[in-house]
């Protein structure tokens, strides 16, 4: 049976658009219905989140119907460790960003560790990470179908060296920053950030949104463009960015 977006625990954000904040680290991911196809922003902090999660959005589609695409904001564990569980969906990232799945899963399953991620529930989903197969290196048009499109940007530098936002066009357009933008807490700059570019990559997001788009952070609840201008004001600040 097709349910709503809130009996799943899901946010509406549109007719077409919803989300969830996961437990644990207040990660968000995204889901966009277009008539013949659906894309998942971002995939939870482990396989069985993920598997979790691509069990809710069937329900959510009804009948027959699957996510068939798949957008990563960033390469963090809490993101992208769930990703195995949708086989058979198209996997983007930020172009530059593919050889940290191949090559950086032993710096992603310490990482989670770290950050008290169950280290055998770590170790499993590093090693169920694949490389993904479609790297976005300026924008990325997914035609979902009934008029429901979004275009996928690779933003630039700033949380990571590869930043990739959704834009889901519409009245209002949503905007799902990953990381860049956080309102349950302060930014976080790990040592893979490019502190120098993410005010910029803000600016850059502003301008691909607009001043009337519903802004979905990677951590928090919805904001909006000012919300968004104001930290990238304090970041500025924070990092000693002049414009």
């Amino acid at each position: 049976m097709r349910l709503t977006w809130e009996e799943l625990g899901w946010e509406r954000v549109t007719p077409r658009i919803g989300r969830r904040r996961l437990p644990g680290w207040d990660c968000t991911v995204g889901l966009v219905v277009g008539g013949d196809a659906a894309l998942m922003i971002d995939a939870g902090s482990g396989v069985a989140e993920g598997a979790a999660l691509r069990a809710e959005a069937e329900r959510l589609l009804g009948p027959g119907r699957h996510v068939t695409h798949l957008a990563l904001t960033h390469p963090h564990f809490d993101h992208v460790f769930g990703a195995v569980a949708f086989a058979g969906a198209e996997v983007f990232v930020a172009d530059g960003s593919s050889g940290v799945y191949e090559h950086g899963r032993e710096e992603l399953r310490a990482d989670a560790v770290r950050n008290g991620l169950d280290p055998g529930a770590a170790r499993d989903a590093a090693d169920a990470l694949v490389r993904p197969a479609h790297g976005v290196r300026g924008t990325r048009d997914l035609e979902l179908g009934e008029g429901a499109r979004v275009r996928l940007v690779r933003i630039g530098e700033g949380h990571t060296a590869h930043d990739l936002v959704a834009v889901v066009p519409g009245d209002p357009s949503v905007v799902f920053c990953g990381d860049l933008v956080e309102e349950s807490g302060e930014p976080q700059a790990g040592p893979d950030a490019v502190p120098s570019r993410w005010p910029a990559a803000l600016d850059r997001l502003l301008a691909l949104g607009g001043r009337d788009a519903v802004y979905v952070p990677g951590h928090g609840a919805l904001v909006d463009a000012a919300f968004v201008r104001s930290q990238r004001d304090e970041l500025a600040a924070r990092f000693g960015v002049s414009r």
